[in-house]
């Protein structure tokens, strides 16, 4: 049995993935009305639309039906981690645990793993990333993602967790794939922002491009390999999450560069990464000028036409 923490799209899709593998799942979530919904309807529509789930997955509000899984997969929010893992570490701490979250805590400049393994020691502890949508793993559409842990069963997990159509390929560099899941979406909110203003498709090329390059740039800082960056949960990522309208980061950055509202109650992981990667850039005194202009966007320190000056007025420099 895998047990998935988290209703929300990804988890309620990765469960679906998994019990089209085969795999019993308990899907876990906080609010026990949540939990009796899914049951009965077998659907979870609020969080991800017209997908059927099989008897394979058991919805369940109690912590305690998750006890036994080979592995338990965290699918929250980034900013809701911490709090998650240090509540229920009395019972976590031992089991196998995946995290499926993409960012950097904002109180402990940590990534996924860190906060995970400060509150659990003695679990193995991995991290799932890289470039895909809840709803394209719900319908089985083929997918690759990145699996990162350095623990000796890493092997084990990766096929365990794998299907037919979710492909994971496995490394040990896990800062590396952490960061490239946490900084695309900065990076998502920039390209975002340049389509929003109306500044064109090339002015989006230019901060993909450049974006990416800031994304290596702390990413090896902090100790992760360049050519992690390069694969499924860097620049793969930073594909996706640029180019498509499904991507929220993107999204949210669209609303910033047009000048629109933005739904407050759409979880945009980039808006609280960038605040803690601006710190991190500082503290490691990395340049990181398309971040930081974010970070100050999202804090309305800074207004876009003074945002774009900044950007557009940096030295003419080698690339």
């Amino acid at each position: 049995m895998i047990g998935v923490i988290g209703a929300g799209a990804f988890g309620t899709a990765l469960s679906v993935s998994l019990a089209q593998a085969g795999r019993d799942v308990r899907l876990w979530t906080r609010d026990p009305a949540h939990a009796a919904e899914i049951s009965r309807t077998r659907r979870n529509d609020a969080r991800l639309a017209d997908v059927t789930l099989s008897d394979k997955i058991t919805p369940t509000s109690s912590m305690t039906d998750l006890a036994g899984a080979t592995a338990i997969l965290i699918s929250v929010p980034m900013q809701s981690l911490g709090g998650l893992v240090h509540d229920h570490a009395g019972f976590l701490d031992g089991t196998a645990l995946v995290a499926c979250c993409k960012g950097v805590d904002l109180n402990s400049l940590l990534g996924p793993t860190g906060l995970i393994t400060k509150a659990c020691p003695n679990s193995p502890c991995a991290i799932l990333t890289g470039p895909s949508f809840a709803t394209d793993i719900a319908r089985g559409l083929p997918t690759a993602l990145t699996f990162a842990c350095q623990h000796d069963r890493a092997e084990a997990l990766q096929h365990l967790l794998s299907s037919p159509a979710l492909r994971l390929y496995r490394t040990d560099d896990v800062i590396g794939a952490e960061l490239g899941g946490a900084l695309k979406n900065v990076i998502a909110i920039a390209a975002g922002i340049a389509i929003g203003a109306g500044l064109g498709e090339s002015a989006r090329a230019a901060v993909i491009t450049r974006g990416y390059a800031e994304m290596v740039r702390l990413a090896v800082g902090l100790g992760a390999r360049a050519e992690t960056l390069a694969g499924l949960s860097g620049f793969g990522d930073l594909v996706l999450t640029c180019t498509s309208s499904q991507s929220r980061n993107f999204s949210y950055g669209l609303a910033i560069g047009g000048q629109k509202s933005f739904d407050a109650k759409i979880t945009v992981e980039g808006a609280a990464t960038a605040k803690a990667v601006a710190r991190l850039a500082q503290e490691k005194k990395i340049d990181m000028p398309i971040a930081a202009v974010v970070a100050a966007l999202v804090d309305q320190k800074l207004t876009l036409n003074d945002a774009i000056r900044s950007l557009l007025s940096r030295p003419l420099k080698e690339e």
